[in-house]
């Protein structure tokens, strides 16, 4: 025990150990309020460009992190810097706003702030840009596609003119990108982005040919209402290229489900129609057939009842045969009356002629005697005689 309290005398009366005690505690004690005391300097540098009328009522006091406009600070560093709705008339102070490297989001939406949007490359952190809804004029800063975790950019509702930079498309963490209501020209860069979910062109004056990419073809008409000479697939107006002319952009196939189930509706359709009116045609001709098959039975039906009231029943009494063979095994002929009605005469073995009353043939009985190729013949049995 004592041997150990030997040993940190020892230490503690070391020079060598002193200075890194006394150097540590004074790099602990320096370091924080330094980052702290840049941090106040930006955001009062910041608030003299963007008030120079001094109606903001924030600045006061050591700890900045209080303030109004702070909403969120993180190891004595500012994240996140709220200036909203303050009807601020003055312009944006690039140099200070670049000192405060640490924020995550910024806002100046809703106010009268004007002139250019500064360069911002020294906000490597930063994740959300709102600036929308100001008198910001001049182009859009190539520098925010160097800030590379930006995934909201909202410059809306602006006065910024020029083309949309190229550059934009390698912000590949983009989620909302909003330039509606500005004077932008030129054309729409191709954005592939994957996390893009938000997207809106409107009331600009580009022009050209919608990049029909994956992520585009998402957003309807809406998104690019307003832009006179912009055609695509989104806004279904077909661009006119001239013969050699091409797209500006390669054309990404449409991959959309309700278009596939569109097409498969239309192919049920016809395929039904079709086989409503192959059904029609079959009935109509079916019927055409039907009608003459009556009209040849109807025929033949006359032919034979003609042919009975003329007095030749060859065909229908002896089945097709001669009416000489008929007279030798006995039959009947029709005699022809002073009316012109024909009269049944009944002829016996011999054409040997019989006579028989109507009452004569009521009572006498019949016997089917068989099938034969002329029908089923009979014999009738009176009291005369067996026929």
């Amino acid at each position: 025990m004592g041997g150990g309290g030997t040993l940190l005398s020892r230490y503690n009366s070391s020079p060598s150990f002193l200075f890194f005690l006394l150097s540590s505690l004074f790099l602990l004690l320096s370091g924080f309020p330094q980052a702290r005391s840049e941090d106040s300097e930006a955001l009062l540098a910041l608030k003299a460009s963007i008030d120079p009328k001094g109606s903001l009522q924030w600045g006061g006091g050591s700890d900045f992190c209080q303030w109004q406009v702070v909403k969120e600070c993180l190891n004595g560093r500012v994240t996140k810097l709220v200036v909203e709705r303050f009807n601020l008339s003055g312009t944006l102070d690039g140099k200070s706003l670049n000192q405060l490297d640490q924020l995550r989001v910024l806002s100046f939406k809703e106010n009268s702030l004007s002139g250019q949007i500064p360069e911002l490359s020294g906000l490597k952190n930063l994740k959300s840009l709102y600036l929308n809804n100001n008198k910001f004029s001049g182009r859009i800063p190539v520098s925010l596609s160097l800030m590379h975790r930006l995934k909201v950019i909202v410059l809306a509702g602006n006065m910024l003119s020029g083309p949309i930079p190229q550059s934009l498309v390698g912000l590949s963490r983009l989620y909302v990108l909003y330039l509606q209501d500005n004077r932008l020209t030129g054309t729409i860069p191709p954005f592939n982005q994957r996390s893009l979910r938000f997207f809106n062109v409107s009331n600009n004056a580009l022009s050209g040919e919608i990049p029909a990419t994956a992520p585009l073809v998402r957003f309807n008409e809406s998104s690019f209402v307003a832009n006179v000479d912009l055609c695509g697939l989104q806004i279904q107006k077909p661009c006119n290229f001239g013969p050699s002319a091409s797209p500006a952009y390669p054309i990404v196939p449409r991959k959309m489900g309700h278009h596939k189930r569109n097409k498969k509706l239309i192919l049920i359709v016809v395929l039904c129609v079709g086989g409503f009116a192959l059904l029609c045609v079959v009935a109509a001709v079916w019927m055409v057939c039907l009608r003459k098959t009556s009209k040849e039975t109807e025929a033949r039906s006359k032919v034979a009842a003609r042919g009975v009231e003329e007095g030749t029943p060859s065909n229908v009494a002896s089945g097709g045969r001669d009416d000489s063979s008929a007279s030798k095994q006995g039959g009947f002929s029709w005699d022809q009356g002073p009316d012109g009605l024909g009269s049944l005469v009944f002829l016996g073995p011999g054409d040997q002629q019989m006579s028989y009353s109507l009452e004569d043939l009521l009572k006498a009985s019949a016997e089917t005697l068989g099938r034969g190729r002329s029908g089923a013949p009979t014999r009738q049995s009176w009291s005369q005689g067996t026929l």
